[in-house]
């Protein structure tokens, strides 16, 4: 192990001290305490992503997790298929706006399914996690949840798309495009996943880069040390 987390250099640094733990998590901080560190950057992390995500637009206004249309309906089949029923950049503009909100208003399903992973997923190898790349925390999370995101995404996403702009989205499926509603909500679905962990490792990187972003004690100590 690097000297840097050493016990004596941690003890040094101030940072093996008690802290409050979060809400479901094992009392234990593991001597080091790096595990709960992880999972306070990755709540944190979250909360600061979802926050962004759930706001009006939120999945649209940013380039990182705008979701696209599926190449049925954003590349060149679809000029030939929508071109008689409205102008194209219309009907994509719409389309476009509609999957993205329809992932926004399913994404706050999957926040607490996020949170209850973190404060239960074993972490086997803090030490590799706190001193990983930037958005080492965020891809352990992934692979940690397997398609749980997904799952959680997928029928609030159907709902949406069956209630938003339904006429324009009748039309551009009925047009010969190639996809059907079933393949257009697995599409929004499996894309809005892949940009909440694309917000989350945005945050992480950030809260790693210059730790006093955040009020907490623990990861400005660890990653303020990481950082000298």
């Amino acid at each position: 192990m690097d000297a840097l987390l050493t016990r004596r250099s941690l003890i040094g640094a101030g940072l093996l001290i008690p802290v409050v733990t979060l809400p479901g998590c094992a009392t234990g901080l593991g001597g080091l305490g790096l595990e709960d560190a992880i999972r306070r950057l990755l709540t944190i992390s979250s909360q600061r992503a979802f926050a962004g995500l759930l706001q009006e637009n939120g999945f649209f206004a940013d380039e990182l997790t705008r979701i696209p249309l599926p190449p049925q309906l954003g590349g060149s089949g679809v000029t030939a298929a929508l071109s008689g029923l409205l102008g194209v950049g219309m009907v994509q503009d719409r389309l476009l706006r509609l999957v993205n909100a329809a992932a926004a208003n399913a994404a706050e399903a999957a926040a607490p399914v996020v949170y209850a992973s973190i404060r239960t997923m074993s972490i086997s190898d803090a030490v590799s996690i706190v001193r990983g790349g930037p958005t080492a925390a965020t891809g352990f999370l992934q692979r940690s949840m397997g398609n749980a995101i997904l799952n959680a995404l997928f029928p609030g996403v159907g709902n949406a798309l069956r209630l938003m702009d339904n006429a324009i989205l009748s039309r551009a499926i009925q047009a010969g495009t190639g996809i059907n509603f079933a393949g257009l909500q697995q599409h929004v679905a499996t894309s809005a996943a892949e940009a909440i962990y694309r917000a989350i490792g945005r945050e992480e990187a950030a809260i790693r880069a210059n730790p006093s972003l955040v009020n907490d004690p623990v990861l400005a100590g660890i990653f303020g040390v990481l950082g000298r």
